[in-house]
């Protein structure tokens, strides 16, 4: 059984929701990735995604897409988010840990290659944006044989089939994402995304992690009500973003913002 399949049966068998924070690794420079990531998980996070920068990050809005030049101009690539991973694994055997990024590393390194290398680097999940489940095969079948779990990104307009289609691919959990656009835009409509999550429900027994409009503590605290996880990426990233002259403070924003979560989360 994977981390992430442990993760949410512990949750659910507790009555509680996984609250997962996405960071850009290597933003604003290498040296910061790590201890946030221990930071997070003490402030409530259960699962953390990983972003691996990339120069084309075509679902990013624009908050995710500088914290990607930033961590490029420190020549972050997979291979160093890679090493993270592995050095927060030396303290750190139990949080499950997600890369989310794009194909393109992934086929420049080779499909084998990584997934040694995430097997090395004890990783529980990718989620590679544009990698469609058609096309996933080879790449899953690598993965599951390491028992890394490959996630699948779920729009709006998903229909049952997609989400069969989804559900017999993937493992792990199904990330919806809750509006159309790019991450960090528009105004979650929770209305919409319940009646969306009841569609979903019936065509997979997945957990369901919903993300890209989760900007504040209410908000998390509503999708908690109707989803098996809550994503939040680029309001934590804004903190970073804020506070560039003074990665501490960001930290600490960051924290802020993730035990606030928690809090609405569990209540």
């Amino acid at each position: 059984m994977s981390r992430l399949t442990s993760k949410f049966a512990a949750l659910k068998a507790s009555g509680r929701k996984a609250l997962i924070p996405f960071i850009t690794a290597g933003d604003p420079y290498p040296e910061f990735t790590v201890p946030l990531l221990h930071e997070m998980v003490r402030a409530g996070a259960d699962i953390i995604e990983l972003g691996v920068p990339f120069s084309d990050p075509m679902a990013d809005g624009p908050v995710i897409q500088r914290a990607s030049e930033r961590a490029l101009s420190h020549h972050v690539g997979l291979r160093k988010v890679l090493s993270m991973a592995a050095e927060f694994r030396k303290t750190d055997q139990t949080t499950p840990l997600v890369l989310m990024g794009y194909l393109n590393p992934i086929e420049i390194m080779g499909y084998e290659a990584f997934a040694n290398a995430a097997q090395r680097a004890d990783i529980d999940g990718v989620l590679t944006v544009d990698m469609p489940p058609e096309e996933a095969e080879h790449c899953v079948s690598l993965l599951r044989a390491r028992e890394i779990d490959q996630i699948f990104l779920l729009a709006p307009n998903s229909d049952a089939e997609r989400i069969r289609k989804m559900d017999a691919v993937g493992s792990g959990y199904l990330y919806y994402v809750s509006l159309k656009g790019v991450t960090g835009a528009g105004h979650l409509d929770t209305a919409d995304v319940e009646r969306k999550l009841q569609i979903i429900r019936q065509n997979t027994n997945l957990p369901i992690g919903v993300g890209f409009g989760v900007k504040d503590a209410e908000t998390a605290g509503l999708i908690a009500g109707i989803a098996d996880a809550i994503v939040v990426g680029s309001a934590l990233i804004t903190k970073i973003e804020e506070n560039l002259p003074d990665p501490e403070m960001a930290k600490a924003g960051i924290i802020a913002l993730l035990r606030s979560m928690r809090q609405a989360i569990d209540a």
